[in-house]
């Protein structure tokens, strides 16, 4: 492994791109820890500092994570969202059994806040409202790929379930149908790119520059009253976003009227 000394590339950028590639080729498999700074930086004759900027980059860039007192590993979960929130509905209103299979969901705390002004956009009220919000954790492997929560008006939650501190064994959605009393019709999502807060960069182990893509799910019943409104926030470079479709067929123009004259 070499550098250019006279490129016009950054020496640091030069070796990010080649230990890209030698992740990419799987000579570090996910998991697997690197060699040390003072190491890389003999073997590719360049000062520690600049390997440190390589690493940090390589962290933003959600390749690498760091694990203080133990060295840098490659970071083996990239999720691949190809449903959006449509996925936890499923095609004939179910859970997708291959979500479940790869991704684990943590409950992580039930209970009455302040709902946060995107929140209180949705449903229509002031900012700050009491709501009940039930927050979640996504896991793969050893590493947290979401934080979530879902936020409800306190009058549709009181007294439900909705309000117990425990997990379902079915999907949120058709929970929430049954203690409320009202069908899930449509949801609109947005998703929108932004810098985390220092809780979210805790828990996805992700540094504090490190962009992170934010979904907002509202949930609206037949009457267009929003039931549910959930958030969820992923690390930006761990996560693509694949939605697929169909392109309808060009339909054919009605022949002209054989009555009519075209000049």
């Amino acid at each position: 492994m070499t550098i250019n000394p006279g490129a016009a590339e950054f020496p640091h950028r030069q070796i990010a791109a080649q230990l890209r590639e030698r992740i990419r080729r799987g000579d570090w498999a996910p998991g697997e820890r690197l060699p040390s700074i003072p190491a890389m930086a003999e073997m590719f004759g360049v000062a520690k500092q600049t390997v440190q900027r390589t690493v940090d980059q390589l962290r933003v860039e959600g390749i690498l994570i760091t694990k203080p007192g133990s060295g840098t590993y490659v970071r083996g979960t990239r999720r691949r969202l190809n449903r959006l929130s449509r996925g936890r509905y499923g095609a004939h209103r179910g859970y997708h059994a291959d979500l479940a299979a790869r991704y684990r969901q943590q409950l992580a705390g039930v209970g009455r806040e302040a709902a946060p002004p995107e929140v209180a956009d949705a449903f229509g009220v002031r900012d700050s409202t009491e709501m009940l919000v039930r927050r979640h954790l996504v896991r793969a492997d050893d590493a947290t790929v979401e934080v979530g929560a879902s936020w409800f008006r306190v009058t549709d939650a009181t007294g439900t379930s909705l309000e117990r501190a425990e997990a379902f064994g079915r999907p949120l959605y058709q929970e929430a149908e049954e203690a409320i009393g009202r069908r899930y019709a449509s949801a609109t999502d947005t998703i929108s790119a932004r810098q985390p807060s220092r809780e979210e960069a805790e828990i996805l182990q992700i540094r504090p520059d490190t962009p992170v893509l934010h979904l907002l799910h509202v949930a609206f019943d037949e009457t267009r009253k929003p039931i549910e409104v959930a958030q969820a926030t992923w690390p930006g470079p761990m996560t693509t976003l694949t939605e697929e479709y169909r392109i309808p067929a060009p339909v054919p123009e009605p022949d002209p009227d054989p009555g009519l004259t075209l000049a």
